[in-house]
């Protein structure tokens, strides 16, 4: 699994605290032992080699403890792990307990690398190494193996703490980038939906009128009046575009009904609309119900010869029902139609997702589109 720095990626603010916080602890005590090991009475050449190692071991620290995006490879790691026990337990045996300290970054390191089931016996082991060297004699201490031992543990759990937190606040960065682009998503589905819910039917009906005039008696007074109806339904079709592209502009049923009357009417389908008085529901619910209403409509206008529409909306105490009831058979399935994008299938995963049902019946020359929704609290 990869997770280095990609070019143009910025690390989010805790990764880069966490970072800074990570290359002070690690120089800061790599820095004590420097000096420490810098006043021992060894040979210089070997306090020469000894700072060596100090001077590079921040490099390998930092490649274990790095959050993301800085993170190296999960292979790579691993390789570091080995140098880095390596440069932990050779140097110990020549500098004795002024090496103890990187025992406590070797247990950080392990936690952070190993997977969990095994980190914590390893580390615990590394830790407790410290103590063991001390009573098999192999590391002479004059400070004793209880304060080898709390070193060793203070530093190996602050150094898994922020490196821990830096990955927490990563994968919350991402977590957040990834809900706004499912929001972004989301919301492009959505005008797609409303541009071929709403639109469309104003889109049928310019065009049932418009070939009605054509079939009609070409008189001059018949022309204007079919061009100045197709001009105004134009204009609220705009009008509907500019609505959807709007963010968190809701239309209401009232408004919806007299637009679906309008249209049916211009199109010489007789029109019959029951809405209940002072109707209060969620926006959710709205949106819903708007959009079974302009399908239904629009399949209506371009897919039946009905001449009359009934379009009822009826409130329970716990749910809703929208009926659309024409007498014009479909004379080919609208939600299957080429060129009508999701039709009444993308509507009932609407419905659907909002706990409610959607049925289409035909029956006895009629047909009904009925979409029920609970009333959400």
């Amino acid at each position: 699994m990869r997770s280095k720095a990609v070019k143009g990626v910025t690390a989010p603010p805790g990764a880069r605290v966490a970072l800074g916080a990570l290359a002070v602890v690690v120089i800061g005590s790599l820095g004590l032992v420097a000096l420490d090991v810098a006043a021992s009475p060894f040979h210089k050449r070997t306090v020469a080699a000894g700072l060596t190692v100090l001077v590079l071991t921040p490099a390998v620290l930092l490649g274990q403890y790095a959050p993301p995006p800085y993170r190296l490879p999960y292979r790579w790691r691993w390789g570091l792990l080995l140098v880095q026990a390596v440069l932990t337990y050779v140097p110990l045996v020549v500098f004795q307990h002024r090496w103890f300290t990187l025992l406590g970054f070797l247990a950080g390191a392990v936690m952070l690398t190993l997977p969990p089931a095994n980190s914590v016996p390893v580390a615990v082991g590394v830790v407790a190494s410290g103590p063991l060297l001390i009573h098999t004699g192999v590391v002479e201490s004059s400070r004793g193996s209880l304060v080898a031992l709390l070193s060793a543990a203070i530093t190996a759990s602050t150094v898994f703490a922020v490196t821990h937190l830096a990955l927490l606040s990563s994968r919350l960065h991402g977590s957040k980038e990834q809900t706004a682009r499912l929001a972004e998503q989301r919301a492009q589905a959505r005008m797609r939906q409303d541009l071929h819910d709403l639109v469309g039917s104003s889109l049928v009906a310019i065009v049932v009128r418009a070939e009605n005039a054509l079939r009609g008696e070409a008189s001059v007074e018949s022309a204007r009046a079919a061009l100045t109806e197709v001009v105004e339904m134009a204009r609220r079709t705009q009008e509907d575009v500019r609505r959807i592209s709007s963010p968190g502009a809701i239309r209401s049923l009232a408004d919806e009904f007299a637009r679906a009357q309008r249209l049916l009417t211009t199109s010489g389908i007789g029109v019959h609309a029951s809405l209940p008085p002072r109707l209060e529901l969620d926006d959710a619910v709205t949106e819903c119900l708007r959009s079974v209403l302009h399908e239904a409509v629009g399949n209506l206008l371009e897919h039946s010869r009905a001449t009359f529409c009934e379009i009822e909306l009826h409130a329970d105490p716990d749910d809703i029902r929208l009926t659309v009831r024409n007498d014009g058979v479909p004379t080919a399935s609208p939600s299957a139609a080429p060129g009508r994008g999701t039709g009444l299938s993308g509507l009932r995963g609407r419905v659907v997702a909002l706990g409610g049902t959607l049925h289409t019946t035909p029956k006895d020359r009629t047909f009904s589109v009925t979409a029920t929704l609970p009333l959400l609290p």
